[in-house]
């Protein structure tokens, strides 16, 4: 019998043993792995509230978040965010990843105002993050606190060019891409429009970037026939619904809140959304056509000033202006099916005024020809105006392709 009692305390205290060691392993065990983020969700938790808008009013703050992209050409960054900050408003902030898997802790952000701010309260402003450890980041915003436990209310920006990082250039998707910064003002020189990008197909370029704000029903209609065939891409571009966009580029003689409808920081999304996938990016406004003159293309002329200056990685161009009301009618230009069409036809403006940028002229082979300037104009003669008819050189294939007007 006492045999019989010894076995079963025994019994009880291999039993309590056996809990206590159970318990130990299921619940002290994960206390050290503390170091490890805290899921707070599956990836959805912030793919939910993904912005789906070119212009992202930023949370508690009086700035606009544009367009996130990989950049790791700047030591101990990561992420490079494009925004429109006021420049009187100016506070720390903090980025914050959606990680694969997880939210990740914030890190200290790096606020870099461009100098070019032409008196405007608003101003393009880059904001430099770092990606925290193990965080395989796959969105980003910005918040005011360094801490925050559900970012209910944020939404994110997607972090592009990751897939492009560190491309070859033998495997570039485009050899050229034209960015054309602001269309407003429901601009519709349709005629114009359509020889231009023509021209640019003709020069050799791949793609065009258009930011559109506003434009007459005939050019959105060709715009979306030239975004069907992939030839352009359009980036909606709703300044005007956040700001009140001056149309020109001195605050103290046009005044609003932003220069030329944001036209420097289009220009730069541009680059960024460009970076990775094309060799050479163009910055043109609307009214330009860069055109080489002792090439028949725009490769064949950058693979020569590439071998006479293999280290330069930007190139000035000379401007010439077209004045508009000095041009020569020709009844060749006029074709059936241009009939009617809004616009100018710049086939008929061979007059061109002398460079701007007389020190340029080193880059003689080639030239912005700004057609149709008003402002520049200033009170010129025929007589004082160059006889220009390089484009005279393409009509053969321009005037076919211009059907689509």
């Amino acid at each position: 019998m006492e045999l019989l009692k010894h076995f079963k305390k025994k019994l009880v205290l291999v039993f309590i043993t056996a809990l206590f060691l159970f318990l130990v392993f299921t619940v002290k065990t994960p206390s050290t792995y503390n170091s490890i983020p805290k899921p707070s969700g599956p990836p959805s938790a912030c793919s939910m509230r993904i912005s789906e808008q070119t212009i992202m009013p930023l949370n508690n703050t009086k700035h606009l978040l544009v367009s996130a992209y990989m950049d790791q050409r700047v030591k101990d960054f990561d992420i490079r965010i494009i925004g429109i900050f006021r420049r009187d408003s100016i506070q720390p902030l903090h980025c914050f990843f959606c990680c694969t898997g997880y939210l990740s802790k914030t890190t200290p952000a790096t606020i870099l105002q461009h100098p070019d701010n032409f008196g405007f309260p608003f101003v393009t402003t880059d904001v430099m993050c770092q990606i925290p450890q193990n965080c395989n980041a796959t969105h980003v915003t910005l918040l005011t606190t360094p801490d925050k436990e559900s970012p209910s209310t944020d939404q994110w920006l997607p972090i592009r060019n990751k897939d492009t990082v560190g491309q070859k250039e033998e495997n570039m998707q485009f050899d050229f891409t034209v960015c054309i910064s602001n269309l407003f003002g429901d601009y519709n020189n349709v005629l114009q429009f359509a020889q231009t990008l023509e021209m640019y197909k003709l020069l050799g370029v791949n793609r065009v970037v258009i930011y559109n704000t506003s434009c007459g029903p005939e050019l959105n209609r060709l715009l979306q026939s030239y975004s069907d065939e992939g030839f352009v891409e359009m980036v909606p571009w709703p300044i005007d619904k956040h700001l009140n966009p001056s149309r020109g580029w001195l605050h103290s003689e046009h005044g609003g809140d932003l220069h030329y409808f944001g036209q420097l920081t289009t220009l730069n999304e541009c680059i960024y959304r460009s970076m990775e996938r094309s060799r050479y990016v163009l910055l043109n406004d609307i009214d330009e056509i860069i055109m080489p003159y002792q090439h028949d293309d725009l490769m064949s002329l950058m693979n020569t000033l590439q071998n006479q200056h293999p280290n330069v990685g930007v190139f000035l161009i000379e401007n010439h202006i077209f004045p508009k009301k000095h041009f020569e009618p020709s009844g060749r230009f006029h074709l059936p099916q241009w009939n009617g069409v809004p616009g100018i036809n710049i086939l008929e403006h061979i007059y061109r005024r002398t460079p701007i940028l007389e020190n340029a002229t080193r880059f003689h082979s080639m030239f912005v020809g700004s057609f149709m300037s008003v402002a520049l104009q200033g009170s010129l003669t025929l007589e004082q105006l160059n006889v220009d008819k390089r484009l005279w050189d393409f009509q053969e294939n321009l005037i076919p392709n211009g059907t689509k007007c």
